[in-house]
Formats: C-alpha cells, structure tokens, sequence
C-alpha cells in the first residue's frame, strides 16, 4: 500500500502522520503518478495553519506543491499524456490533492513532462520557482535591459529564480538578505547590488544603486516589515509583486509614496497564470528551454527520507548557509 503523509487539522507541520492508503483510482482527466521526489515550499507551511490563498475542503488532508515520477494510471478522457511517461507537477490551486506521498492523483493539465537529463529529486525543484519569477518578469510586465529590479529574500528558491531570469533579460537586479554571508551566493546567481536589511534605512540605498530613478519592479515575499522600507524608492509607474508573508503580517501600503510614484500594488499567485492553457504553456516551453540551454538549472540543498518529511520542515525554517531546495525521496 502507497505511504501518504496527511494532517487532521490545522495544526502546522507537527501534525504530519504517515500512514498506509489504498491505491486510488483517477478520475476523469486525472492520472496517478508514482511519487519519486516531492519538494517542499514556505507555502506549505502556511497552508498547514489555514493561512494561504486556500484552504483544505476537509480533513485529513494532503499537502504538496511539486512532485515528480512516473505515470501509472491514466483517468477517462487523458488523451495527451502516456503510461510510464516522466513527468512534474505545477503549481496550481490543488485542494486536497497533495502530493506528499508515494502516489498522487493530479489533474492531467497540470503535469509537464521531466526536462531531459534531471533526476527525479530535481525535477520536482524547477516549477514552482522558475514559473513564480517567470510571469511577474516575462508576461505581465517584462523586464529588459533599461529595467532596475528589486527581489527581496534574495536566497529563497523563488528570489534566486528570479534574479536569474532577470538576468536573462539584461535587467538591473538589486537583491536584499538579512545576512551578510549570503551576498557573494546572490552576486554569483546574478545580482548587480545586495542590499543587507540590518536597519539601515533601505530606500536611499535603491535610489544610490540606480542613480536616483528608483526600481520599476519589486519582487517581494516579506510582507509588512518591508514595503515601507523601499516605497520611497519606487520608480514611476513601478509594480511591486507580493506572493507571500514571510514575516508572517499583511504589508501596510504606504499610500502617499505610492500615489507619488503611480504605483500599482500586485497580490500575485502563480496558481493564476498556470490555470490559463496558453499561459501554462508558454511557462513550460521557456523554463524547458532554458533548462535545456543550461541558462537555468535546479539547485537542490538537501535531501530526506520518506519518513523524514517533519525533520526536513525544521531544516526549511532554521538558519541555513546553504541554498535551494529541500527535497523529499520516496525510495520508488
């Protein structure tokens, strides 16, 4: 029988159990994969204590963004996948349908096939980043040559994603960390300026690093500790990104600076853009490219073991010197 980690309640990660379930049949327009590696992400985390952009329709429930293995079983109506195909999981509104275990039923929409050449354990730590970074900076508002962008949490794995495609792009990239140590790791991926958020006031420094003009992007997870801190430095017409609260309280908008600046302030989720056939395609088709091109690649931090899911969300939220993703290997 398939091991599947659930929860029974919002009780945050401590509350993981894992137990044996029966082999589930897919529906209509589902598949079943084999778990071979699933990643984890902040999300997650938030997820667990009903505190992100949805919530369990029940319980026990299964949480999970990104997975990777093989398919085994195809629903009614699959007509555009195949039986041991090697395929990801995207990142959309998924409900109770977590990945966190040794099988998943995933809506078939929502698969995209494993680039070639990466491992099961990197191919689930490509699409929730890459795709986060790569709508904000490609589609909705694309930075080129004559752009300055801010990305706040400059080592988080969506950051880092970003200020790669931003460098791809030719943009001006500033990133911010709360450590030191992690400069020479944000140069290396990219950044022209890093920004250490130690108190030191954050907006004279943006409008030093770009001559006075300001960002016309900012690429933000904080939450309320930071969009004051940089509004003075907005750009005309500047958009600022926010996908998450790492922080854990909603931004409080500076309102004048923005007004000032013509601002636009962008609750953004990836979920939203990936539900879009053409855009999810085009999301697939640029990170498969680029993967291919060696312009992007996964980085993985560490591994764990099936059974240890709970060990690995203490390692996600302790300091760490290293970077990229936490990844759970099912052993299949």
């Amino acid at each position: 029988m398939p091991r599947i980690w659930t929860i029974p309640a919002y009780t945050g990660y401590p509350g993981l159990t894992l137990s044996d379930e029966p082999i589930e049949d897919p529906g209509p327009g589902e598949v079943r994969l084999r778990v071979q590696a699933f990643a984890l992400n902040w999300g997650d985390m938030d997820l667990m204590r009903d505190n992100y952009s949805f919530s369990f329709p029940r319980f026990p429930a299964r949480v999970g963004i990104e997975a990777a293995g093989v398919i085994e079983a195809l629903g009614e109506g699959v007509m555009d996948r195949a039986l041991g195909e090697a395929v990801g999981t995207l990142p959309y509104f998924y409900w109770n349908r977590g990945v966190s275990g040794d099988q998943a039923i995933v809506d078939a929409r929502y698969l995209a096939p494993t680039p070639p050449g990466l491992s099961a354990v990197e191919g689930a730590s490509i699409w929730m980043q890459f795709l986060t970074a790569y709508y904000p900076l490609c589609e909705i508002t694309p930075v080129g040559p004559d752009s300055a962008i801010l990305i706040t949490a400059g080592t988080s794995t969506a950051g880092a994603s970003a200020i790669e495609i931003a460098r791809m792009r030719g943009a001006r990239i500033l990133a911010t960390t709360r450590d030191p140590a992690n400069a020479a790791y944000l140069r290396a991926l990219g950044a022209d300026e890093v920004l250490v958020t130690d108190g030191t006031p954050l907006a004279p420094r943006i409008r030093d690093a770009t001559g006075g003009r300001g960002v016309d992007l900012a690429f933000d997870p904080v939450g309320a500790g930071l969009i004051g801190d940089y509004s003075r430095a907005l750009a005309k017409g500047a958009r600022i990104y926010f996908y998450g609260t790492l922080d854990t309280q909603p931004p409080q908008l500076t309102l004048m600076e923005m007004f000032q600046s013509n601002a636009v302030f962008h609750p953004y989720s990836v979920f939203n853009y990936v539900e879009d056939p053409a855009a999810r395609a085009r999301g697939i088709a640029f990170v498969t490219e680029a993967i291919a091109a060696g312009r992007l690649r996964p980085r993985v931090d560490r591994v764990f073991p099936m059974e240890g899911y709970r060990d690995a969300f203490d390692y996600l939220r302790a300091p760490r010197l290293s970077h990229g993703k936490v990844v759970i290997e099912t052993g299949l």
